[in-house]
């Protein structure tokens, strides 16, 4: 007698189960290896694609909260060498807080101030400049060996301002994207603040709470893998900022010493653009030669052109290796397809976080790979924004 649960030996169930096994492994023979590796590998691809897909629609959807904490991080970063320096040499936590968060913004606001200024003073010359030369050019392409009609200048003119009103609005759909309203805007700016401040004020909590909430054998490796990256994301934010600084003030006085006007906001400029790698300094300096061109004519024109090169080569060639090296180094490809696809994606948030953030990702993912806690190799604690964790204990069997 059988339970009402089982079933009997040799039942019709055996039968089919046998058949199927027979069947699948007719089916396997048939089936080429390739075919089966490739196959292998593209369902798993497949599921990568889609969480990676759902990780980004979260974000979109959550864009309020994570371009201020993207801020956050990131200024902390840019701060930490200052912050860190200031802690070991015992001077008190709040008061380092308190010089980092102040001295920032009175150094932002100064900057600010600055270019403002000069372009309060030197916009009516700039703008007369540029109509007339403007219209200069006109006339050129009127009376000059093209021989161009007033209707198609006109024509040439109205699709390169469509093209530059769409690329607009494609880059600043992204930079919008916190808000649509100014206080949208504000809102994320305190949010950062307030972030920015808890960081300071206590990473090493966070972080510990942070590493809890994985299971007890993996935490050893997140937190060898999150230092790891943040080490990277703080000298690569160290280096932007210094390459930002030294590109800043080479175009700046190239701008000066030739008479282009608006050399304060053009170095702001280059300045902040800096931070977006590769883009940002050839869209900088592509409006630093515009000036000079409309300005100044071609000859200065030229000799900024050539300003700006000799600083860009300056930063790529040797500032960017001897400063970051090999262990952070992010090929130019990468950084551009980065870019790029973070421009798409988000739009100047996008970019503006897509090199340190596939980096920070490629050295997690090295660290992982490579099992690189498994040689007890940690990064230095001064480097860091937590204090260690403590390795979780082995419970006997």
């Amino acid at each position: 007698m059988t339970g009402p649960d089982e079933k009997p030996k040799g039942s019709i169930f055996d039968a089919l189960r046998d058949r199927s096994r027979v069947v699948s492994s007719e089916l396997s023979g048939t089936v080429p290896r390739g075919l089966r590796v490739a196959t292998a590998y593209s369902w798993r691809f497949l599921v990568v694609a889609a969480a990676v897909g759902v990780l980004i629609w979260l974000n979109i959807q959550l864009k309020l909260l994570v371009i201020p904490l993207m801020i956050a991080i990131l200024i902390t970063a840019l701060l930490w060498p200052v912050f860190a320096w200031m802690l070991r040499h015992r001077v008190p936590r709040w008061l380092a807080i308190t010089i980092s968060v102040i001295g920032t913004l009175a150094i932002v606001s100064g900057l600010l101030w600055l270019a403002i200024w000069q372009i309060t003073r030197q916009y009516a010359s700039v703008q007369t400049r540029t109509i007339q030369a403007v219209s200069e050019f006109r006339d050129y392409l009127i009376a000059g060996p093209l021989h161009l009609t007033e209707t198609q200048i006109d024509d040439l003119l109205a699709q390169l301002g469509r093209l530059v009103q769409e690329q607009g609005q494609l880059l600043w759909s992204g930079a919008l994207a916190i808000g649509s309203t100014l206080g949208h805007v504000g809102v994320g700016a305190l949010l950062s603040l307030f972030i920015l401040l808890c960081l300071l004020a206590d990473g090493g909590g966070i972080w510990r709470w942070a590493v809890r909430l994985f299971p007890e054998r993996a935490q050893v490796p997140v937190d060898g893998a999150a230092r790891a990256g943040w080490v990277m994301v703080v000298s690569y934010a160290r280096t932007q900022l210094l390459v930002a600084t030294i590109d800043a003030i080479g175009i700046g006085l190239g701008a000066f010493f030739l008479g282009v006007p608006l050399a304060i906001p053009v170095a702001v400029l280059v300045f902040l653009g800096a931070f977006v790698p590769i883009v940002g300094a050839v869209v900088t300096g592509a409006l630093a030669v515009f000036l000079a061109l409309v300005y100044n004519g071609p000859l200065i024109a030229l000799w900024m052109l050539i300003v700006v090169l000799g600083v860009q080569q300056l930063e790529g060639h040797v500032l960017q290796p001897l400063l970051m090296g090999s262990a952070v180094k992010v090929h130019p490809l990468a950084v551009v397809l980065v870019v790029a696809g973070g421009a798409m994606i988000a739009g100047i948030p996008g970019a503006l976080f897509a090199v340190p953030l596939a980096a920070f990702v490629n050295v997690v993912a090295v660290y992982l790979g490579n099992r690189s806690w498994e040689g007890g190799a940690r990064p230095r604690t001064r480097d860091l924004i937590w204090t260690t964790v403590p390795r979780p204990r082995r419970t006997p069997a």
